[in-house]
């Protein structure tokens, strides 16, 4: 049976209001997701929050209600409470029904299976959580088979990027790691590394795209560093007809993910 918090001071709000904060994130190994969306997709695909907090003219919801039979039994917490309490959760002013308190997951490379999906998304020091959460839907969208983060990319556990990735941090596996790591996991089996760039000649309409493609996109600012560059096996430029000089990070990865998946050869 939910209990009910409506005060600030509470404990309990105090400690989940401080998973916004990375550092908190990181000792207590949780993090916060907001939006019925979010957390009926979590759900299905088999992500329980450990806390359950939803305002009080939401409990009749049936995705609500589910989503309080869901936590009660896996042995979590729900908590009836005040919008109020959810926009201080969340950060924002117009709070949703329901936030929910998670329990980091991550993956290793060597957990992935590169033959079950025909791309990959790899992101090289991505800084802005709207982006990697973008990055993460069009994986979602794509079928990918994960997204792989090099470098110190921003917090894909972040309230921002997590929002951003509107139920996609659920379903596209995601895997942290250094260059040095990725490369010789990379060439240890089947895969084409294709990097958007500036500095190349090749139109992505006209490259051919082999199964698996791992696509490397750059830093938001700088692009990939040189030495990335040589590693890929083939680099593409998206043209610019106006005058801008680049997609963002984020669009020319959609972009991107699209063109290869319909020029990979079938089978």
């Amino acid at each position: 049976m939910p209990r009910e918090i409506t005060a600030y001071s509470n404990p309990l709000i105090k400690r989940m209001r401080s998973l916004r904060e990375k550092r908190h994130r990181r000792e207590e190994g949780l993090f916060l997701a907001e939006g019925l969306r979010i957390l009926t997709e979590a759900r299905e695909a088999g992500r329980i929050p450990e806390f359950l907090f939803f305002a009080r003219d939401s409990a009749a919801h049936p995705l609500v209600l589910a989503l309080v039979d869901a936590v009660e039994a896996a042995g979590g917490e729900a908590i009836e409470t005040v919008p109020d309490i959810l926009s201080k959760l969340s950060g924002k002013d117009n709070s949703q029904a329901v936030v929910g308190v998670f329990a980091e997951f991550s993956r290793t490379l060597d957990s992935l299976d590169r033959d079950s999906a025909a791309i990959w998304l790899v992101a090289e020091r991505m800084r802005d959580p709207g982006n990697l959460g973008t990055i993460l839907r069009t994986g979602d969208a794509v079928g990918a088979g994960g997204l792989i983060l090099i470098g110190e990319c921003v917090d894909p556990f972040s309230v921002e990027a997590v929002r951003a990735s509107m139920g996609a941090l659920f379903t596209v596996p995601v895997v942290q790691c250094e260059w040095e790591a990725f490369v010789p996991w990379l060439r240890g089996g089947a895969g084409q590394l294709v990097g958007l760039s500036l500095d190349t000649t090749t139109d992505y309409r006209a490259a051919a795209y082999r199964t698996p493609t791992f696509l490397l996109t750059g830093n938001e600012a700088q692009g990939m560093p040189d030495a990335y560059a040589a590693e890929c096996d083939t680099l593409v430029k998206i043209p610019m007809l106006g005058k801008a000089d680049s997609l963002n990070a984020a669009v020319a990865t959609a972009v991107m993910a699209y063109q290869v998946l319909g020029a990979q050869p079938e089978g």
